[in-house]
């Protein structure tokens, strides 16, 4: 029996025997009974276990220290207390000890010492929410791309295409660092490595989900990529996962509706499977989120151009940080001001080219890209996207142009000659989504062990 099974059954076990096996969360003691706050972690939910002095084992129970892992056999009641039942035990035999110096205490911990405390932070209430809500989330992304007809790509981990550019990507090699080889020019000779070329870590599945796009007219990436990025902020770190959609024959604008269209529905499943979850975020992390989640489901994105928002920014009457200019990119209180200002989340298009990737494809202006970022209230940026550069010319030149080697992505240049068509796909990194989902204002707190810069424990 687990704790998510007698929650479901409960009425149906009234007065009934069970076993149940977990931990340990919370142990409070009296001369003749006793109440164990128990938790198996297969729902959010605790369970209260009454023992008394009845029992044989009695002084040994109450030996027992927070975080011991126990099996509980037992009688299925009506709680006397304010919960709807409690499980009156005839044995308890503990299967894993704990010490009483035990760090996950029933106490308010800080953030900080918590995340020193990585290995045991998944057991107290914070963290249970929040990964049960990114793992119901992670389900509900595949769920919505799967029932929409898109193929789940593996796209490699390994790469030696430059998509984000070099400087942004981790560098792999099998070479003996103290005793690298020279070629003639004495620079490495990465010929001499394992792949037989300068290898990274990738930073972007999109590449090669294009491949794959124009053949099966839609697909999604879903896994782990990797920046060099040396940002301390709350919202970076050095290992993420993205979620990369790519659609042949979409337009910008059918991909906004893509994009608003599955956020939606990531977000309405979350409120739906981790009602408790999110209600415990609500109260302990961020107040108003359940309402903020529910008008997101409800509401109709805006959609403005950048042009259009450096404008707005402009007539402001604040005092900005960072001045809004038309070439530059937005900064994190320009994004706030704008969410605030549509009240909702807003799709910002047709970006200055200088500041995008070379691989979108350029207005009829040619000062901007046909690109599109989504802001949405709290979190900033949380989708980035653009419709695909489908002319075979005008992608080798923007190429050079930025300097891209175009001889290690000549592959992906060449799907522009061999049946190419107009194509779209945005990436979203999922960690965003989670603070967003959650109301946790820090990257750090959202991914099982975070690899930021000058950490990478565990």
């Amino acid at each position: 029996m687990t704790v998510k099974d007698l929650y479901k059954d409960y009425k149906k076990l009234l007065d009934k025997e069970i076993t149940l096996k977990g931990w340990i969360r919370n142990h409070r003691k009296q001369k003749e009974f006793g109440f164990i706050e128990f938790s198996d972690g297969t729902c959010f939910k605790h369970v209260q276990i009454v023992y008394e002095n009845k029992l044989k084992d009695f002084e040994e129970i109450q030996k027992m220290h927070n975080g011991c892992a126990i099996e509980v056999v037992g009688k299925v009641v009506k709680s006397q207390g304010k919960q709807d039942f409690e499980v009156n035990a005839n044995k308890i035999i503990l299967l894993g000890d704990c010490p009483e110096d035990y760090p996950m205490q029933p106490k308010r911990h800080t953030k900080e010492f918590l995340r020193e405390q990585a290995y045991l932070r998944p057991r107290t209430n914070l963290f249970q929410a929040i990964f049960r809500i990114r793992s119901v989330a992670a389900f509900a992304i595949h769920e919505y791309f799967q029932s929409n007809g898109y193929l789940y790509v593996h796209t490699p981990l390994l790469t030696t295409a430059d998509c984000e550019g070099s400087d942004q990507m981790f560098k792999v090699t099998t070479l003996d660092l103290n005793n690298l080889p020279k070629d003639e020019n004495g620079k490495v000779d990465t010929t001499k490595d394992l792949f037989g070329d300068l290898t990274y870590i990738t930073g972007s599945g999109q590449l090669h989900g294009e491949t794959f796009a124009l053949a099966f007219n839609k697909i999604y990436t879903f896994g782990p990529t990797f920046r060099t990025e040396n940002s301390n902020t709350k919202t970076h770190a050095n290992e993420f996962w993205m979620i990369e959609p790519e659609i042949a024959f979409c337009d910008l604008n059918g991909l906004m509706d893509i994009e608003e269209d599955m956020l939606k529905y990531i977000v309405k499943y979350v409120l739906d499977k981790c009602s408790d979850e999110i209600d415990f975020c609500d109260s302990f992390v961020e107040k108003g989120l359940r309402e903020k989640l529910e008008k997101l489901v409800s509401s109709k994105f805006t959609r403005i151009t950048h042009k259009e928002v450096i404008d707005i920014l402009k007539k402001a009457d604040i005092k900005w940080e960072f001045t809004p200019n038309y070439d530059d990119d937005i900064a994190k209180e320009h994004e706030k001001y704008i969410t605030e200002y549509f009240n909702g989340p807003v799709f910002i298009t047709d970006w200055p080219k200088d500041i995008k990737a070379w691989y979108m494809k350029v207005n009829d202006d040619n000062k901007t890209v046909a690109a599109v970022d989504l802001e949405v209230p709290g979190a900033g940026e949380l989708m980035g996207g653009s419709q695909r550069e489908d002319d075979y010319d005008l992608l080798v030149a923007r190429a050079k142009e930025l300097g891209v080697d175009t001889d290690a992505v000549d592959w992906y240049i060449n799907l522009r000659k061999y049946g190419g068509c107009y194509h779209s796909g945005f990436g979203m990194g999922f960690e965003r989504l989670i603070i967003y989902l959650t109301g946790a204002d820090n990257i750090r707190d959202v991914i099982p062990y975070p690899r930021t810069p000058g950490n990478c424990d565990y």
